[in-house]
Parts: C-alpha cells; structure tokens; sequence
C-alpha cells in the first residue's frame, strides 16, 4: 500500500509544468481555420511542459502586421507573434524562431502543400525613424519610467528585470520604432500604462499592479528621439537552439 502510495504521489508531481495555467494565443481566423495551431502547440507542448493554447483574448497574439517579431508567412503576409515578459512567452517565441521550431511550421502541409513559411525576408526602411522630441529628456524620462524594468543604458544596467529586453536588444529588431512608438498597446503595459488623451481610464476593477506609468504624447516624442540615438547591442553569432 504505501508503494502504492509512494508512486500515486510521483505520479503527481512528476510533471509539474503542465499543471500551470496554459499561456493564451491569439490569432487572425486564417490562421486558426487553417489548422496550423493545432499541428504546432502540441508540440510545443511536448517539447517543453508549457502548454499554450488558442484563445482570442490571449496574452501573446499573432498579428499581420508589426510590431512584434516575423515568425512565418503565407500568401505575401508575414505574421508577427508579440508577447509579454513572462518566460513562457519568451520560450514559445524562441522555439518558434528555432531551426526545431520552424521545421515543425513548414511540416504543416496538408495535402501536401506548404502553406507557411518560414524563410522570408523583410523589407527594411531605409529612411529611417527620425523623431523630433527633446533626446536628452526623453534619457530622463526612460530611466524614470522605463528603466524600473528595462535596462535603459549604462546608468542602470544593473537594475533591470531578466526576463525583459534591454533598450539595446530592442534597438537590434527591425520594426524597434514601432515597438516604441505602440508600447502602450503592447501586453503587459495596458495594465499600469497611461498616455494623456490617448488610453482609457483603468478599469475600477482591475487597478494597475504596481505605480503607474503616465506620460503625454510629448514624453512618448522625447523617449522615441532618445532610443533613436542609442546604440544597438552587438549580439555576436546566432543562438544555436536545441
């Protein structure tokens, strides 16, 4: 009996990660109708212990359009998954950029056809972001607002949180400018972000979990003229994912 016991209690505890609350997914509808969310979670799933699955009012989203990082393509559209800082979120991105995690999205094909992509390339601006606010404001203003979670350059490069981006991983993505320019929209900032004129109230019933971020369009301008002027971080050879 108490073997019996002994393997009852193993048996529950062995696999801890996929007790966690699944990670939600949003997607376009040609995307789900298609299938391919379900050919590639579970894999994730079994690959890692973190379950993710489709749902509209998901955390993490995949869009047709930027901000967030270019993960397949199907008939000239180019969808672009943007997450939140949790680890899971940063995990299933990372698988999805993998060589393992693009060969499961290019083995999707019905009937035998390869329907999306995972080789692509992006037409870059090159052009230019030019923005017009106060740079050396909007350095002030990041550490103060920013930097409680980024690390925003030098001044505070020990106080940022692991599982967010630096300013100068983030200068490295090609759609950076948009990622700053929409942050706000962007999970987890509608939670504590406000924007003067531009984001609704906070629901009463859902209060920020930690000290707001408010800022006008004015200091939205100062931050994008600052990042604008800052480097990107040198991230030497690919990762070479297993």
């Amino acid at each position: 009996m108490r073997f019996v016991l002994f393997c009852l209690s193993f048996a529950l505890t062995a696999s801890p990660s996929y007790a966690q609350e699944a990670l939600g997914l949003s997607a376009p509808e040609a995307v789900v109708q298609s299938g391919l969310l379900k050919h590639v979670l579970p894999r994730f799933s079994l690959k890692t212990g973190v379950r993710v699955v489709p749902d509209p009012a998901g955390a993490m989203e995949l869009s047709e359009t930027p901000p967030g990082d270019p993960v397949f393509a199907a008939d000239g559209v180019i969808y672009h998954l943007r997450i939140g800082t949790g680890p899971g979120e940063a995990r299933f991105r990372d698988w999805l950029l993998s060589e393992i995690g693009k060969r499961t999205i290019e083995s999707f094909q019905p009937q035998g056809e390869l329907i999306f992509e995972t080789r692509f390339e992006i037409e870059e601006d090159e052009s230019g972001a030019v923005f017009e606010g106060d740079a050396e404001r909007g350095a002030e203003l990041s550490l103060v607002h920013c930097g409680r979670c980024h690390v925003v350059g030098p001044e505070n490069r020990m106080n940022g949180l692991g599982s967010t981006p630096s300013f100068a991983v983030l200068r490295t993505l090609p759609d950076w400018a948009d990622r700053f320019q929409q942050f706000y929209v962007l999970n987890p900032h509608p939670s504590f972000t406000q924007v003067a004129e531009v984001t609704p109230p906070f629901d009463p019933s859902l209060p920020p979990p930690i000290v707001p971020v408010e800022i006008t369009l004015d200091d939205l301008e100062a931050i994008l003229a600052f990042v604008s002027t800052t480097g990107a971080a040198d991230l030497g050879a690919p990762l070479q994912l297993q």
